[in-house]
């Protein structure tokens, strides 16, 4: 039977979300134990920050195979077997005797991560189309969107409870779980009928024709950089909250709040436009909004050079909402531009993404977090990019984008979104 008119269980969304949860738990939850891990290893700022940048760049670099090996094997085994590395990743990174295996059982646990969040997208199309795979995509990143917060306010709890070790024995026992209730509830959405032979050279040669794609491009830009605005501030919370607003670890919750209820609430209304508004419509409006908070942004830290609460974190809010509108389109609209290839070019999409998020973590994020201001400035620069990109689509395609995004013909969907050069 064909997956797209197959029911799905219940429990699909909260697996995905679960496996979408890894990869912001596992950056968040290590901010409040930064200064122990310092202390512990004797290293300072700077290569406390290379935890998330390279957990970030081996994330990218195996997120380009993951989607690639579950289009020839499955989307199932691909995730479970991802899950269990990923909670041995993290018992050696809890029994770390120096900063070097840290950092290499960070780079273990990156390496897997993915595999939730590239293949689970492609899962998402394979079950479902139109307007229900909107719905369903806006169900796991509203879910998704509560790590955040959660993770550094569990960090900051388990710090007296096992110290920096306790954050990884928690993670190791979490994917644990999650690879056991993947192999027990989750169903093969990727048929051996409709697989790939995995392979370099045509692996290779499916991303090359990724690239002959006109409209791939500017799609694929304005999906990666579509978080990285926001995400600098996420990169940025230990300064912020510990130098900038000279808060203790418990202060985590005052960023990361307001950056939860925007992405709670974006994907919630992201669903709720999925079968009302047009693709165009939500996407132009999520970029609106990232852009009045980037204004909102510079303002308050021109009016409070020392950022004041909870003033200066108010606009997170509305990037939140921002980012999560027009991201489950943005995924959607590439995802369709390869039907039979989804899960690779899921994996092109989190590999720029991630890229592009180390980059912000390892690069921008030490530069700019010396003042609310420069954070700003940062963030509207990386919006911009955004709004560039996606009126960069506009300008290629024939067809405006006036159709609802309840597409019910999967056939009709694609044929709406072919597109000829002009």
């Amino acid at each position: 039977m064909n997956p797209l008119h197959r029911p799905v269980r219940r429990s699909l969304p909260w697996l995905l979300a679960a496996l979408s949860m890894i990869g912001p738990f596992s950056i968040d939850a290590v901010f409040p134990a930064f200064p122990l891990i310092g202390a512990r290893f004797a290293v300072d700022a700077t290569a406390l920050q290379q935890l998330i940048s390279v957990y970030l760049i081996t994330y990218a670099a195996m997120s380009l195979f993951h989607g690639a090996i579950s289009d020839a094997i499955g989307r199932k085994p691909v995730m479970v077997a991802g899950m269990l590395v990923y909670a041995l990743a993290s018992v050696g990174a809890a029994l770390s005797t120096s900063f070097a295996m840290l950092l290499a059982c960070r780079g273990l646990q990156g390496m897997c991560a993915g595999a939730g969040l590239v293949v689970g997208r492609a899962v998402i199309r394979d079950s479902l189309e139109g307007a229900a795979a909107q719905r369903l995509m806006s169900q796991v990143m509203m879910i998704f969107g509560v790590a955040p917060v959660i993770a550094p306010m569990i960090g900051a709890l388990l710090l007296p409870l096992g110290g920096w070790h306790g954050i990884f024995w928690t993670l190791a026992g979490f994917t644990a779980l999650l690879a056991l209730a993947l192999a027990w509830q989750l169903e093969e959405s990727h048929p051996p009928e409709q697989r790939n032979r995995f392979a370099p050279r045509p692996l290779l040669a499916s991303y090359l024709s990724f690239s002959r794609d006109r409209p791939f491009w500017p799609l694929l830009i304005s999906s990666s950089v579509n978080f990285a605005g926001l995400f600098l501030y996420i990169a940025s919370a230990p300064r912020i909250v510990r130098e900038l607003l000279q808060l203790s670890a418990t202060g985590f919750s005052w960023l990361f709040m307001p950056v939860v209820i925007g992405l709670v609430g974006g994907a919630w209304l992201s669903g709720r436009m999925a079968e009302r508004r047009s693709a165009g419509f939500t996407v132009n409006l999520g970029y609106a909004v990232m852009l009045l908070a980037c204004t909102l942004h510079l303002l308050l830290a021109l009016v409070f050079p020392a950022p004041r609460l909870p003033w200066s974190m108010l606009p997170l809010i509305l990037h939140g909402v921002g980012v999560q509108l027009a991201f489950p389109t943005l995924t959607l609209l590439l995802l369709d531009r390869f039907p039979q290839k989804r899960g690779g070019i899921s994996s092109v999409q989190a590999f720029v993404s991630l890229l592009l998020c180390s980059f912000v973590a390892g690069v921008l994020s030490p530069l700019l977090s010396v003042s609310m201001l420069h954070l700003a400035l940062g963030a509207s620069m990386l919006t911009v990019v955004g709004v560039l990109a996606w009126w960069w689509y506009h300008a290629i395609t024939r067809r405006p984008l006036d159709q609802s995004a309840a597409v019910d013909d999967p056939a009709t969907a694609m044929q709406a979104e072919i597109v000829e050069p002009r």
